[in-house]
């Protein structure tokens, strides 16, 4: 079975890493969630989280990077998550996790933490539309539900996620328009109903710190085209567009992505630029997402977590 084998293999690399520098040694594992049409490597070499599962490990983090479906919704693929931390704890013994979360990875990491508290010690989101996407929203337009433009669409996203599940060697199910309900303004606004922990006392403003001995924090990007050399700029700035002069990172809004304590809401980033995608192409003198993350993994060692 692909997900235990996948444990054992990554309790293997956490054991490995390096005694000498401890900057990232967190008393709890650090969980990487992936997003939507996201993986955890492309055929075992092309990391979704592109270098920072091993800038974590050189400072001493133990990490764990999930798998979940791809085009889900995010209650669905939390139950996955679920699954899987249960099985890390069982593997070996650790019984809370930091969970970092990109783009949906965050909402599914959100959802964890409000149904199974026992699991969580952090939460921490990245460019992660908390309030929904107005791309999300513009395709539910443009494709309401129950019309042949909405099928097809869906067809289609599901095609993906199926490629993408079989380049990562996951057999979980794909559901676009679930994926989509999720992510728009009135799924956004119905999770946030059901799962508040952490949201923001303002409609641009920063959440609870702590919420149920949990920690919450957020940061993203507000750039759209960073580098011309990166394929998916022009696809991220066309997106960019349905948000008008609102600050965005091509998928998602500055206000959108504020959550608990927001460690920082403009990086000069985009959306994919967080994960440090395309391949770690980025602009020009703007800060290392890695980086990032360790400054992340560091800060939850201070508080003990």
């Amino acid at each position: 079975m692909k997900r235990f084998a996948l444990l054992l293999s990554l309790v293997g690399l956490a054991s490995s890493s390096s005694a000498a520098d401890t900057y990232t040694k967190t008393k709890y594992p650090i969980v990487l969630v992936h997003g939507m049409a996201g993986f955890d490597s492309l055929l075992g070499v092309y990391d979704y989280f592109y270098g920072i599962g091993s800038e974590l490990r050189s400072g001493g983090a133990k990490v764990y990077v999930v798998d979940v479906s791809a085009v889900n919704s995010t209650e669905l693929r939390g139950e996955q998550l679920i699954e899987e931390l249960d099985d890390i704890r069982a593997l070996t013994g650790f019984t809370k996790f930091n969970l970092i979360g990109h783009s949906q990875g965050g909402l599914t990491s959100r959802y964890v933490a409000a149904v199974r508290p026992d699991l969580v010690a952090s939460v921490t989101t990245v460019g992660t539309p908390h309030r929904g996407s107005a791309v999300a929203d513009a395709i539910n337009a443009g494709a309401p539900p129950g019309s042949p433009q909405n099928e097809l669409l869906a067809g289609l996203v599901e095609t993906l996620g199926l490629f993408v599940a079989f380049l990562s060697s996951n057999a979980d199910p794909q559901d676009a328009l679930g994926a989509l309900g999720s992510l728009t303004t009135s799924g956004a606004t119905d999770f946030n109903r059901r799962f508040p922990q952490g949201m923001p006392t303002s409609s641009c403003g920063a959440g609870p710190a702590t919420v149920n001995g949990i920690r919450y924090y957020s940061m993203g990007g507000t750039w759209v085209a960073t580098n011309f050399l990166d394929a998916s700029d022009p696809m991220l700035t066309s997106a960019s567009l349905f948000f008008g002069f609102t600050r965005n990172d091509g998928l998602v809004s500055e206000c959108s992505s504020k959550w608990g304590t927001v460690t920082r809401s403009d990086y000069p980033w985009n959306h994919l630029d967080e994960v440090n995608q395309v391949a770690g192409l980025r602009g020009l003198f703007t800060p290392s997402p890695a980086s990032v993350f360790r400054s992340q993994a560091n800060r939850l060692k201070g508080l003990g977590l």
